[in-house]
């Protein structure tokens, strides 16, 4: 054994080394990220069987055969199940919810970016409740941006008793994001990935092992109580040759239209539903009953939009479903899970992105095959690679997205021809819709959290926190304050940094922050000066690039 080391004695190495790891507080944080990967994995083993319940009792099948279940119902049970629960749903949303809304993934991304990892536990219940409720019924939705919700969550409740500082909140709710995922779909690289990648948006070394850490136990619950199974069966597919890659970056340019059609249909059927809320004030608790209504009238046609999709799922990387029953599968499956969101049921859209993903890459995988036949491999290889290309466009998440695939599979060569088609169908749907899924739902709140610190801190500090008070040393005279705000110069205590230094650039030292009356008039509560706000801008920036590097 070496005794010394670059000059340092083994004992002085060692003493060195756990110094610094306790200085980082790393073992503790260990611990806690074992902890709440451990409560996130068994709050979506609850969830998991909370639906399967639900179903069972409202169809006769779990997630795992409700498709061909609700294909054997009478007609009036299939209207009604939905329909039913949505009335419910929404009498629950109206007596029990602030928004109106169930909160998913982009409200986590909100708390760990911006608001501290403050999140309500009335509103994960309500949400993790609600979203049940909606799959239990039949919703076109999914149940891994839920169960990510409600580990969050509980890991936000778990960092406030525990007293931990801002950073560590923010790494335990990337830790409950891993395990939730990781549970899910019984792939830990990939929930590790996706928490990274997703939620807290960097890839610090401090941030790395406790989110590992909790992303393992996560999965460690999950096969514990359901066996070592990955969320899809998939069978042995292989790479024909390597000449058959430019067919899968082909696919990436279909999966991009799967993928850009599926939002593009989200986001009309959003704005219909509000805009005709606005037209004819109808009780928002009704709108749920209605989406209800519709996606039992399009299951009475096509019972594969129910639920999660898994079952169909399974059938095409079996190739069991013939091409034209995949392309009609395709556009019905969008419009449920449209009208779905758009009318306030609960669920993501991480399922019905690997359900279209799967549809999409196996039809063209049909017409591939049927085309070059000596070069093709089986059209459920092309499924498989549709399943991540789909998936990664929506969520934004190419990394995470192209694990999940290698993981189910473990195949190489099959990760090579997935990461073909998910890098051209990520890059292709960013540069259409400029946005991943989740932030659209954020960007309509005004809040641009994927153009990084630079911009949301900006959109996010406000004035009120900066501002030196009224009469506070080294104030303007009450004559210059009231100057400027009668040439109009002057901001309100509400408004955003953004503004603020967009006033500076017309070369003001300072800005008078007023306070609206109930009159009508304005009072002066203090003043923005350019250099104050200039440094909390700074310093604000050199705080997320400590932390984002850290």
């Amino acid at each position: 054994m070496m005794k010394r080391l670059f000059g340092i004695g083994t004992a002085d190495l060692l003493r060195l080394f756990w110094t610094r790891l306790s200085d980082l507080d790393q073992p503790r944080l260990w611990f806690y990220a074992l902890i709440v990967g451990t409560i996130s994995g068994y709050a979506a083993l609850l969830f998991y069987w909370s639906i399967s319940a639900l179903q069972r009792l409202f169809f006769g099948e779990s997630e795992a055969g409700i498709e061909s279940s609700v294909a054997m119902l009478d007609w009036w049970i299939v209207l009604a199940v939905p329909t039913l629960g949505g009335l419910v749903i929404g009498l629950i949303l109206a007596r029990f919810s602030d928004s109106g809304r169930v909160a998913s993934v982009a409200e986590v991304i909100e708390a760990c970016r911006i608001r501290d990892c403050e999140m309500s536990a009335r509103s994960g219940a309500i949400s993790a409740v609600v979203s049940a409720l909606s799959l239990g019924v039949g919703a076109s939705s999914g149940r891994e941006g839920p169960v990510v919700h409600l580990g969050a969550t509980l890991a936000a409740i778990f960092s406030r008793f525990m007293r931990v500082s801002k950073v560590e909140a923010r790494i335990l709710l990337g830790c409950a994001t891993a395990a939730a995922v990781s549970s899910s779909f019984n792939a830990p690289i990939a929930g590790a990935l996706f928490a990274l990648e997703v939620v807290l948006g960097y890839y610090a070394v401090r941030a790395f092992a406790p989110i590992v850490i909790a992303s393992v136990a996560g999965a460690v619950v999950s096969r514990s109580h359901l066996g070592d199974f990955p969320a899809f069966e998939i069978p042995d597919r292989n790479l024909e040759t390597f000449w058959e890659l430019p067919a899968f970056g082909l696919l990436g340019i279909v999966s991009a239209i799967t993928a850009t059609f599926l939002m593009a249909a989200i986001i009309a059927t959003d704005t219909l539903t509000d805009r005709a809320q606005e037209r004819w004030s109808y009780p928002l608790w009704l709108e749920p009953a209605a989406g209800g209504l519709l996606i039992g009238a399009i299951a009475l046609v096509f019972p594969q939009v129910v639920g999660v999709g898994y079952e169909t799922t399974s059938g095409v990387l079996y190739e069991q479903i013939p091409f034209w029953t995949m392309v009609g599968i395709v556009g019905a499956k969008v419009a449920a899970t449209a009208v779905t969101l758009a009318t306030r049921f609960g669920g993501g859209v991480f399922s019905p992105s690997l359900m279209l993903g799967a549809l999409t890459g196996g039809a063209f995988g049909f017409v591939a095959t049927a085309i070059f036949p000596d070069l093709s491999s089986s059209y459920g290889l092309y499924a498989l690679a549709g399943m991540g290309a789909v998936a990664a466009a929506v969520l934004g998440a190419p990394i995470s997205t192209s694990l999940i695939v290698f993981e189910l599979t473990g195949d190489y060569q099959t990760a090579v021809a997935v990461m073909v088609s998910v890098s051209v169908a990520t890059v292709l749907t960013q540069q259409v819709i400029e946005r991943s899924y989740f932030h659209w739902r954020l960007g309509n709140r005004g809040l641009h959290l994927g153009d990084g610190p630079q911009r949301y801190l900006l959109d996010t500090m406000t004035v009120a926190s900066y501002m030196l008070p009224r009469g506070a040393e080294g104030s303007p005279s009450e004559t210059q304050a009231w100057d400027l705000v009668e040439q109009g110069v002057s901001l309100d205590l509400g408004d955003t940094m953004q503004t603020a230094l967009s006033m500076f650039s017309k070369k003001l030292d300072y800005i008078p922050v007023v306070e609206r009356t109930e009159g009508g008039g304005r009072t002066i509560i203090g003043v923005l000066f350019h250099i104050d706000a200039l440094r909390a801008y700074n310093r604000a920036l050199v705080e997320a690039h400590e932390e984002e590097h850290g």
